[in-house]
């Protein structure tokens, strides 16, 4: 799939036409990941020159060879890949060296594994962001835009989501992303680094890996319905969320990276669709668009089970800043990104084994 053909009028037209007539040089940290592989499939459709920064703890080199495969050899040419840890400082330097702008997407997304692991996660997402910002800082990138989340709102009750109201944590993932925060509105105050931060919301599309216990419910679903399998919800399944697809998040990336709006500086911004579907309603709109493929789940039915500690109940996005500010407009509701998605789901859910992560020997230690 190719990110940049999505049709739009407006802003982000205009930033992929400068794109297109003016190259940069970009930096994304976790460019092996789900969302860092379509961000670099987008940039070297356009043109741009890649370096990417992996350590493949979650990412894949399968997401790696599938850009090659979509933005064929010429193109794939202007990409530099670095294995290596944002835990160690050098290399985020090196990897910064002559970059204009830096997507920083490494981290440890998962809340489960957070509560699990809550000292590995802060090491990720914490230091290893430290380290990140600090060598943009010091390599003296133009603009530094990370991902954030929505996790951030926490305890909070109100719907939708304004970024200026957040709650407390209900994990150590969400504690680690405002810290994130925190810090990038420290460093542009303090050395003058230029920071955007994005809220993402319940991002799904292609090359989401639906294995392990900490998987996003989409590609988990769709995975298990092919597979006639049992599809698990946590509670009573009216727990909402803003399912975004992922061409949303590339746009919102790159508007944030572009933008000269002098007042979208050093905020964070929701990234999302600004609607919220219940869990009963995805599960269903899954099996409809799965049915004509899989006549097994004609009678299928989820099976619920308890909630989940550190979830919350309801997620729905205010998106009216990123518009404002950064010109930002969702193209694809839910619906139209699960069609979009929906062929690649079924050519790499199909059989066991196709989707895990395909780790590489000789990633740095931890």
């Amino acid at each position: 799939m190719t990110m940049d053909t999505v049709q739009q009028d407006g802003p982000y037209q205009a930033v992929l036409a400068d794109l297109r007539a003016h190259p940069r040089k970009w930096l994304v940290t976790g460019t092996a990941g789900f969302i860092g592989s379509n961000v670099l499939e987008t940039l070297l459709n356009l043109g741009q020159e890649v370096v990417g920064l992996d350590n493949f703890a979650t990412g894949s080199m399968l997401n790696l060879k599938h850009v090659e495969e979509a933005v064929g050899e010429e193109r794939y040419r202007r990409f530099r890949f670095i294995e290596a840890d944002i835990g160690r400082y050098e290399a985020c330097r090196e990897a910064c060296d002559g970059v204009a702008f830096v997507i920083h997407l490494a981290a440890r997304g998962s809340v489960p594994f957070s509560l699990g692991q809550p000292l590995e996660v802060h090491r990720a997402n914490v230091t290893g962001f430290c380290n990140m910002i600090c060598a943009a800082k010091d390599s003296r990138v133009n603009r530094f835009v990370y991902a954030s989340s929505s996790a951030v709102y926490g305890d909070h009750p109100g719907l939708p989501k304004v970024e200026s109201e957040i709650g407390r944590s209900l994990s150590p993932y969400a504690t680690t992303k405002r810290a994130n925060e925190l810090y990038a509105d420290v460093y542009c105050r303090c050395y003058g680094i230029e920071t955007i931060g994005l809220r993402y919301f319940n991002v799904f599309g292609p090359r989401q890996n639906p294995d392990g216990p900490y998987a996003a419910v989409i590609p988990r679903w769709i995975q298990a319905m092919i597979r006639n399998g049992p599809v698990f919800i946590n509670g009573d399944g009216e727990t909402s969320r803003d399912f975004c697809y992922v061409a949303n998040v590339v746009q919102a990336n790159l508007l944030a990276a572009l933008t000269g709006n002098p007042d979208a500086l050093n905020q964070v911004y929701n990234v999302a669709v600004g609607a919220s579907t219940r869990l009963n309603e995805l599960f269903g709109m899954l099996r409809e668009r799965l049915l004509p493929r899989c006549p097994h789940l004609i009678d299928s039915k989820p099976v619920y089970r308890e909630f989940r500690s550190g979830d919350v109940r309801h997620s729905h996005a205010d998106i009216s800043k990123a518009r404002g500010l950064l010109g930002y407009s969702s193209t694809h509701r839910i619906e139209q990104g699960l069609d979009e998605a929906l062929e690649w789901y079924v050519a790499n859910l199909s059989s066991a084994g196709d989707a895990g992560p395909a780790k590489m020997p000789g990633t740095l230690p931890k």
